[in-house]
């Protein structure tokens, strides 16, 4: 029997995401996701008048790829996906997989050669109408502590939310943000300042993301300065991190540490710009409390924020380019430590709950 809520994570990613029109060629790439999600998003986008495309994936075949990959194969791979991508108006991605470190062992060199083409990718695929999505799956359940049943109700729950709400709710957040100068962060083990000055701040209400719910921005390229102590795992290229502590100087991170500090910084020298910051965001979802190891939902945890060494967004851009793009969250509610977001001498955010009148719509209990 069909799960309605299949059908109605279908409507939200076809009809509000992506705004399928008439005539809008759509791919569905999707990696160990179930044939019954598959199936309602092609209904979807039919009855939307679009057409349909599909490109099925499985995670320990995408690792064999990379592990046996050359320079030739990937630049081919990556001209005939790019070619693909051009002919697409809307693309929806689907990631499941039972195992998030399935690229753990894959070589640093080997997974910089392959970040360095895959990005080219990326950059069509920016300029479409999109939307990412996380898939449910056992070993994600694990990962939040919740049996399998509790955690298919706290899925669907947190992606097929009222995001039209949250982005009436982000305005002035985003409007905040464009008038601020100076940030400070405060928190255990942290003491960080930058300026945001000169560059818009982009409210994230599902239509990029699901699922969804932060504003961001980016630091001004070098002026970062201070020390940040981040308290939620950080899963990156096949590898969970933990106690990750950042020190910048003028923008750049000139020291780091974590549970495999060589493995970090072999990251972070993959280019110049791994070094410096290319985003800023707070995370509102009302529905997300606890980190996950997954970035999607973590990234948008209640009274968090994250600091995302490597490449800028467009939208908000600070000219940092890099292959990489590393979110690294940091969650400021009491029971994780507390802290203080300033902006221009200003108390915005304590403990994770916003503090001014017209930001009191974001905090949890207005937005569900």
């Amino acid at each position: 029997m069909l799960d309605p809520r299949l059908t109605k994570l279908a409507n939200v990613l076809v009809n509000y995401s992506t705004n399928v029109q008439p005539g809008d060629n759509v791919l569905i790439d999707a990696m160990e996701v179930d044939a019954a999600l598959i199936k309602e998003l092609i209904k979807a986008v039919s009855q939307a008048g679009g057409h349909s495309f599909v490109n099925l994936r499985e995670s320990s075949i995408s690792r064999q790829l990379l592990l046996a990959g050359t320079e030739e194969q990937f630049r081919l791979g990556t001209e005939m996906d790019k070619e693909r991508m051009e002919k697409m108006q809307a693309c929806i991605i689907i990631e499941g997989g039972l195992n998030i470190n399935e690229a753990s062992d894959v070589p640093d060199e080997q997974m910089k050669l392959a970040t360095s083409f895959f990005k080219e990718v990326s950059i069509v695929r920016l300029k479409k109408k999109w939307v990412y999505l996380r898939y449910p799956t056992p070993s994600m359940a694990q990962l939040a502590n919740k049996s399998t049943e509790a955690f298919e109700q706290f899925y669907f729950d947190v992606c097929t939310m009222d995001y039209a709400k949250m982005a009436e709710a982000m305005q002035p957040l985003k409007e905040l943000m464009e008038r601020t100068d100076r940030v400070k962060i405060t928190g255990p083990g942290t003491e960080l300042t930058f300026s945001i000055k000169g560059i818009p701040a982009i409210p994230c209400p599902g239509h990029y993301n699901i699922p969804d719910g932060e504003v961001f921005t980016a630091p001004v390229r070098d002026s970062v300065n201070g020390v940040i102590s981040f308290n939620t795992p950080s899963p990156y290229q096949g590898f969970t991190f933990e106690k990750v502590r950042l020190e910048f100087v003028d923008g750049k991170i000139v020291n780091a540490t974590a549970n495999d500090t060589k493995r970090l910084n072999n990251i972070l020298d993959t280019d110049e710009g791994a070094r410096y910051i290319g985003e800023f965001a707070l995370g509102v979802h009302p529905f997300i409390r606890e980190p996950m190891q997954d970035i999607l939902f973590d990234e948008k945890i209640d009274g968090s924020f994250h600091f995302t060494p490597g490449r800028c967004y467009d939208e908000a851009s600070n000219g940092n380019k890099s292959n990489i793009h590393w979110d690294m969250v940091m969650i400021q509610r009491p029971e994780y430590g507390g802290g203080e977001i300033w902006f221009d001498d200003h108390l915005v955010r304590r403990d994770g709950r916003f503090l001014l009148p017209e930001l009191a719509p974001l905090n949890p209990e207005n937005l569900k």
